[in-house]
């Protein structure tokens, strides 16, 4: 389909607000996304993503602000956004009493796929989503992976540059969250732009750059290397040990050690000067009788530089 006269950002937004009320839901966010790039909005729930993409998509207009989806303004021409996206929300947006190939059908319809060009659509969500045994088989009854890649080659049908996904693998279990990313992947091999919300921290490392949101704000942009090289000064140990609480309670305040954080079933904790600290921790917990069974430097995860930036966002004057 024909894009509108943008600058080759299938995505950007500028200075965009949100307001419902006294409450701001997205505060002053600018973006912009390349064509063809995997572009993941990382944050907590609550945190606007899901109202940015709304906006996004043509669904809401915005309080302030400008953004532009596949070279239209949001404000002024949403109905070319919406020939021009494909979307997707964690609710999936299927219907239960429909077989999958009705859906497929249905959706069909829904974005003006022409009638000589369904049947080959239709084949083709089947085989993506692997399907095709089940294309008979009622949507209510298939598990919660089918159901979402059914939703995903539904969003696609009318091939759209853009396509928005919405928390698309919350409720849906590890292995299926990971062949989903791989479908992802090979959109964006043939030349979709997929921007991808999520608050799964893990899901952060497979996207090309993402921005962390927390209350409305970016409050961090880049590639996910990026993100963790800029937390490098937050150097960080990985403890285990018999007694995590206890551990916590013996090194909280001391000299060098700047915060500590339960990871997994160990502790996470920033240090000033590694070399120094590792000595100094195996001292303090030895003299509370506290086994160690792992110390060791460890690069950052998205996790670790999430809560870094939101450290950092709280210290700030509100």
């Amino acid at each position: 389909m024909p894009e509108g006269n943008g600058n080759g950002f299938a995505v950007e937004t500028h200075d965009l607000v949100k307001r419902f009320g006294d409450f701001i839901a997205v505060d002053r966010v600018s973006l912009e996304v390349t064509r063809g790039e995997i572009f993941g909005f990382l944050g907590p729930n609550g945190a606007g993503k899901s109202t940015t993409i709304r906006i996004l998509c043509g669904l809401l207009e915005p309080t302030e602000g400008a953004a532009r989806v596949a070279g239209y303004d949001v404000r002024t021409q949403p109905e070319q956004i919406k020939q021009n996206i494909g979307y997707m929300s964690q609710k999936f947006s299927l219907y239960d009493d429909l077989t999958v190939e009705e859906n497929i059908d249905f959706f069909s319809g829904i974005y003006g796929v022409a009638e000589e060009r369904r049947p080959e659509r239709r084949d083709y969500v089947l085989r993506m989503a692997g399907l095709t045994e089940r294309r008979t088989s009622m949507t209510r009854l298939l598990a919660g992976g089918w159901k979402q890649r059914l939703a995903l080659g539904c969003a696609i049908l009318h091939e759209p540059p853009i396509l928005f996904l919405d928390e698309p693998t919350s409720g849906v279990d590890p292995i299926a969250r990971r062949t989903f990313w791989e479908l992802i992947y090979q959109l964006s091999a043939a030349g979709h732009t997929i921007f991808v919300s999520t608050h799964y921290m893990d899901e952060a490392e497979y996207c090309h750059r993402l921005a962390l949101m927390y209350r409305g704000k970016v409050i961090a942009l880049g590639t996910p290397a990026a993100l963790k090289q800029s937390i490098e000064s937050h150097h960080l140990l990985h403890l285990e040990s018999a007694d995590v609480l206890g551990s916590m309670k013996a090194l909280a305040g001391r000299p060098g050690i700047l915060d500590t954080a339960v990871f997994g079933g160990g502790l996470h904790v920033t240090v000033q000067d590694p070399p120094s600290a590792i000595p100094q921790i195996r001292a303090l917990l030895g003299a509370q009788h506290i086994p160690i069974s792992q110390l060791e430097a460890i690069q950052p995860s998205m996790e670790d530089v999430f809560v870094a930036m939101i450290e950092q966002e709280e210290k700030k004057p509100q």
